[in-house]
């Protein structure tokens, strides 16, 4: 909203787990006029909870949503692009399923060439070098140490 001057219309890709941080942006973006696109793994999908309320919200408040487990696909036409750790707390027992199933989800600047042109990254850290390449992460696109500094508010 601070980079944009507004969310309503906006798309966010979101590409990666489908893990806590992903569940609330599906909470909460259909409400503040947001498209939603999602790309997970087979397997790493969102709650199926989340995903019908998500539905529902998403036909209310007249926004589209998608999912896929294509990233090129979810970024596609995206403002925002953003990902999130895919080896959370307790699931370090998991790390080798998990990278080998997260492969092709990095985000770099070949997944933002068919975003929209105006397109920024987020991420909300720390992050790993197989989430997003250095590339992304460093480049004047990437909001994450505006992001951090936001979040340190509501601390």
């Amino acid at each position: 909203q601070e980079h944009f001057g507004g969310l309503q219309g906006l798309t966010v890709a979101w590409i990666g787990d489908g893990n806590n941080v992903l569940r609330s942006f599906m909470t909460s973006a259909a409400k503040l006029g947001v498209h939603l696109r999602i790309a997970t793994p087979r397997g790493f999908e969102p709650d199926l909870r989340i995903t019908k309320i998500t539905e529902q919200n998403s036909k209310e408040y007249g926004t589209k949503l998608l999912l896929t487990t294509d990233p090129l696909e979810a970024a596609d036409s995206a403002n925002v692009l953003v990902t999130d750790t895919w080896i959370s707390m307790g699931q370090e027992e998991e790390k080798k399923e998990r990278l080998k199933a997260f492969q092709g989800y990095q985000i770099t600047m070949q997944t933002a060439k068919s975003a929209a042109s105006n397109w920024t990254f987020l991420h909300c850290l720390p992050r790993k070098p197989e989430e997003v390449d250095d590339e992304v992460f460093y480049s004047p696109r990437s909001l994450v140490f505006q992001e951090a500094e936001n979040r340190k508010w509501t601390i």
